[in-house]
């Protein structure tokens, strides 16, 4: 069976890429996407790809051109007649199941910025005298998406979470399948006096609250990994964060595979404060790594993090609830390691696959009216 996927840019590597880039590798399909960064790519590990992912046009950096014009690309794109199946992997490349048939959506989230964070984009993100100009451009794409998923057969999500924002916000069913982490990678070494935390800098990611937590113990250190795209906004938020962070924090960007792993593997513990995250494949390789988790008590965390044996959840988190779960995980005197690691092979990439396998597989029994 051949198969294409269909995802909005490849220019900045998360999480959502890093399923599709695994979804490619093993299902051995085609990507296809707007901008790319190959070295980015290939600091991942996923080298061996890069002839398998084809660009349909590049698109600006900056919202809200860069969505509309992904929207627009996809839209336009028919290659019905080269592939069996598509996978839309991407929010904004929904658009792409108009022409491209039979296909399968595989959703991180509906695009947050149109639905559950709509209103705190308007607050943190939009200046005064645009919101009425963000208002239409949310209420003209709610429009569009809506018109779009009607061509969208059936739809997995990668969390219970998600499943409840599609009920909610697009009246679609679906089934969870959660994403994948190649737990293998992943070793527990003891650790060098660090916490770390790896995320993109975006302003729901509230690195903020970390910064303002590790100000105010400035005894101990944490290493930030993150990344962040270079249109105006994001670039704004993570140049405040490195303007603001204290002597004690360090922010990395674009590291390869390798050191990630090697910083996870040696840290003390892993700290995200996501907002309401979709599901969260950064605490799966921290526990993975054998290492606890401290996390907001919301969203995909709730779904993967065993408060108090991999980790603590936090109830409306804060900075100083942030330092009281530090200290009280570095004076437990409990051993996290093994229920760490147990919890994040329920999630490890080999289940993702299965799974993913045996619904395209349903699928082509249906499609060729055997199922029942």
């Amino acid at each position: 069976m051949k198969i294409a996927i269909f995802h909005n840019f490849m220019d900045n590597i998360g999480g959502a890429e890093i399923v599709v880039l695994t979804l490619a590798r093993e299902l051995n399909g085609d990507i296809y996407t707007t901008n790319i960064n190959k070295e980015k790519i290939k600091k991942m590990g996923f080298s061996d790809l890069l002839n398998r992912i084809y660009s349909i046009g590049k698109v600006p950096l900056n919202a809200p051109f860069r969505q509309q014009l992904t929207l627009y690309r996809f839209r336009k794109l028919n290659i019905k007649n080269k592939y069996d199946l598509f996978i839309i992997a991407g929010d904004w490349a929904i658009s792409g199941a108009v022409k491209n048939k039979p296909n399968l959506w595989y959703v991180h989230s509906p695009p947050r910025e149109l639905f559950d964070l709509k209103e705190y984009v308007r607050k943190n993100l939009v200046k005064s005298w645009k919101k009425i100009i963000y208002d239409s451009w949310v209420h003209y794409n709610r429009f569009l998406y809506m018109r779009y998923v009607r061509h969208i057969k059936n739809i997995i999500c990668n969390s219970i979470n998600t499943q409840n924002r599609l009920k909610k916000y697009l009246k679609r069913d679906s089934i969870v399948i959660n994403p994948p982490t190649n737990t293998a990678d992943f070793k527990f070494k003891k650790n060098k006096g660090y916490w770390l935390s790896v995320n993109r800098l975006y302003y729901h990611k509230r690195i903020e609250l970390q910064l303002k937590a590790f100000e105010k113990m400035p005894n101990k250190k944490l290493i930030i990994v993150g990344s962040y795209e270079k249109s105006k906004h994001f670039n704004e938020y993570a140049q405040k964060c490195i303007k603001n962070k204290p002597k004690n924090v360090e922010i990395k960007s674009w590291i390869n595979y390798d050191e990630l792993i090697n910083l996870y593997s040696n840290c003390i513990g892993f700290i995200t404060t996501s907002k309401d995250e979709d599901f969260g494949m950064t605490v799966i390789e921290a526990m993975a790594s054998g290492k606890p988790v401290i996390a907001p008590n919301e969203g995909g965390y709730k779904e993967s993090i065993l408060n108090e044996k991999t980790g603590i959840l936090i109830d409306d988190i804060n900075e100083n609830k942030i330092i009281q779960a530090v200290n009280n995980i570095e004076n437990s005197k409990k051993y996290f390691k093994k229920d760490c690691i147990n919890q994040a092979k329920k999630f490890d990439k080999k289940e993702f696959i299965k799974k993913i396998k045996e619904n395209i597989k349903n699928e082509k029994k249906c499609a060729n009216n055997t199922c029942r």
